[in-house]
């Protein structure tokens, strides 16, 4: 499952996310909000998402504000969350297969819808590696 949020930054790219994916098929929840409200914080959001993806590690989440980050900051607080934030499709790609982000945090106001969608379809299609050197380093992050 992928569970989807944002805060009043991130409101309108997570909509356009969320029609473009369910338009492929994929099966998606949004987990807020529904409107748009100029004084939300983001980790009303963010704490749902995240006990969702901590519910089943087949999970993932997207999450989105102005600049990324404090929604990040937010996940990451979080043992076996790993967020991250990414601004284009090579470093998605990276974020997946290197690191095993569980998590994509994305900032609204530094791409555009389709840049957005570019991220999010890389990231989602994308695999862990499981190579024997990031497994080692998770493993480290770990402890």
């Amino acid at each position: 499952m992928i569970y989807i949020a944002s805060d009043h930054g991130g409101f309108e790219l997570k909509n356009i996310i969320i029609s473009f994916l369910e338009g492929q098929g994929t099966e998606i929840t949004d987990l807020g909000p529904t409107a748009l409200d100029l004084d939300d914080d983001y980790p009303d959001y963010v704490k749902p998402l995240v006990q969702k993806v901590l519910e089943d590690p087949i999970n993932k989440g997207v999450i989105i504000c102005r600049n990324g980050i404090g929604v990040s900051m937010e996940a990451n607080r979080n043992k076996s969350i790993r967020a991250g934030l990414s601004w284009n499709e090579k470093h998605a790609q990276s974020s997946r297969n290197d690191d095993n982000t569980n998590v994509l945090a994305l900032p609204a106001d530094y791409i555009t819808g389709d840049e957005a969608l570019k991220i999010v379809k890389t990231w989602l299609k994308t695999p862990f590696s499981t190579e024997e050197k990031f497994s080692r380093r998770l493993a480290k992050a770990e402890l």
